[in-house]
């Protein structure tokens, strides 16, 4: 068994601060301050998250998926709703995301419900995306378990054959999801682990518009 003592790896936390004066009073702003800081610091895929879901044992499951889209809705991201994840989804909606730039010091947690978004919207994805892209969503059983690699191969291929000069249609067990938030926290990472933490939690929506109210608070490190 291995036997490794890690308590050296260490390093201080420098890049910026986080004052409750500098954030914006709406999360979703700040999220896009941040998210375009990151691409212009070159941050290598900005737009990788972990998702965290419960299963009907309550075990938690944490995955990376890609960011695909924002708006005053919530986040969406794409995948096969028949896997484990979209199992878990299917039986506890409730979810977290969460960003990590360790070039900026920085971390975005988000948690809310999960809803799938419009057939439309998913297929108008779907055929936006490259060809073998969608062959490969179109030969897959996410999650299941297969043989080998040449199975997945041949799945692929058989795919390939039989959509030579047609369109790929979006399978009907792939689609997008949006996570609709309530819960934000800003972490930046301070010298001295002294960090700059700050939550967003919604409070109210009016029904008469679509105005969010958010308790804004700071966290101790």
């Amino acid at each position: 068994m291995p036997n490794r003592d890690y308590h050296q790896e260490r390093r201080d936390y420098d890049f910026k601060q986080l004052s409750r004066e500098a954030l914006s009073l709406d999360p979703f702003i700040q999220f896009s301050h941040w998210m375009d800081e990151a691409v212009e610091e070159k941050i290598i895929d900005p737009t990788a998250m972990s998702i965290a879901t419960v299963d009907s044992k309550g075990q938690p499951h944490s995955r990376v998926v890609l960011l695909k889209e924002i708006d005053e809705n919530g986040f969406v991201f794409y995948s096969h709703y028949d896997s484990a994840k979209g199992q878990q989804i299917e039986n506890n909606p409730h979810a977290s995301l969460l960003f990590f730039w360790p070039q900026m010091d920085r971390q975005i947690r988000i948690e809310g419900l999960l809803e799938k978004v419009s057939r439309e919207q998913s297929e108008a994805y779907f055929h936006s995306r490259p060809r073998d892209s969608q062959l490969a969503a179109a030969s897959s059983s996410q999650s299941m378990i297969v043989p080998g690699r040449k199975t997945l191969e041949m799945n692929y291929e058989i795919q390939k054959a039989e959509h030579e000069h047609l369109e790929v249609p979006c399978p009907e067990h792939w689609g997008g999801y949006r996570l609709v938030p309530n819960r934000f926290e800003f972490w930046q990472g301070r010298p001295n682990r002294l960090h700059d933490r700050f939550i967003f939690i919604l409070e109210e929506k009016h029904s008469d518009s679509n105005h969010q109210a958010w308790l804004i608070e700071r966290l101790a490190p």
